[in-house]
This record gives C-alpha cells, structure tokens and sequence, in this order.
C-alpha cells in the first residue's frame, strides 16, 4: 500500500475491497463470509457493503473441494498441481441479499371492515360485495 502512494497512485475506495486484516473465505456449500484475523472474528456481511454473497456455479474443470483436518474447505487445482483456501470462484459471486418491502402493510386478515374503511366517506360511492357467505370475496368500489 505504501509502494502506491509512493508512486503518487492512491488506494483504491471500492467498496468491495476489504479493510487491512480481512479475509474472503466460502463454506462447503458455496456461502461467503468474512475473517477479522485482527479481532479473530467472522460475519457473514462484508465489513464495508454490508452485503451478504455466495458464490455463482461449479468449480472451474480441473478443481476439486476438500476439508482440512481442522474442517476449513480448502481447494484443489490438479492441472496446475497445488491447492489454496481461495475458492477460484470468488470472482463470480452473487448477492444474496433479499429484496427488504419498502411499504409496510396496513391491514391483514385480522383487520375488520370498521378498521380499513375509518375515515372513508363513501357517499355517492356504489360498493358490490362478492362472496358474503362462503368466506371468499371481495369488496369493490366504483367511482
């Protein structure tokens, strides 16, 4: 880093980089987390985005998944003979952040026509109520 600002080049402020002591890492099932080797911690969101990810599709041909004695997954790459804790697939990952509503519903099925319509004046409105008795219907409004 220091070699860059020598060079007049700055670091670089994606937010996809990960501060200084972080590690991408994946599980077995492709699930991306994050290592704090300064705080000997993980978390499943990127120190900077905040976001949750997983990588995308198989393993390059040619590579192969394994567990380590103490359980890490570590990968190998048998064309170029020789294994590392990188999942090759770390380029290609996807968000996975569900999509969070951004209204909040009002009313459920718990709610009582009292309650939806308080405050609706519907004077000089024709209302059609469908299915009364069966439990299945609706109430529409023609303006």
């Amino acid at each position: 880093m220091a070699a860059l600002k020598y060079a007049g080049l700055e670091d670089t402020d994606s937010e996809e980089e990960l501060p200084p002591g972080w590690e991408e890492r994946t599980t077995k099932d492709g699930w991306v987390y994050y290592a704090n080797h300064l705080e000997e911690k993980t978390q499943w969101e990127h120190p900077k985005s905040g976001k949750r990810k997983r990588v995308a599709g198989d393993l390059p041909y040619g590579w192969e998944q394994e567990t380590d004695e103490n359980g890490q997954v570590y990968f190998v790459d048998h064309i170029n003979k020789r294994t590392t804790y990188l999942d090759p697939r770390l380029a290609f990952t996807v968000e996975d952040n569900p999509v969070k509503s951004t209204t909040r519903q009002k009313y459920d099925g718990n709610s009582t026509a009292m309650e939806i319509l308080q405050g609706c004046d519907l004077s000089g409105k024709v209302v059609i109520i469908t299915g009364a008795n069966s439990g299945i219907g609706g109430l529409t409004l023609h303006v």
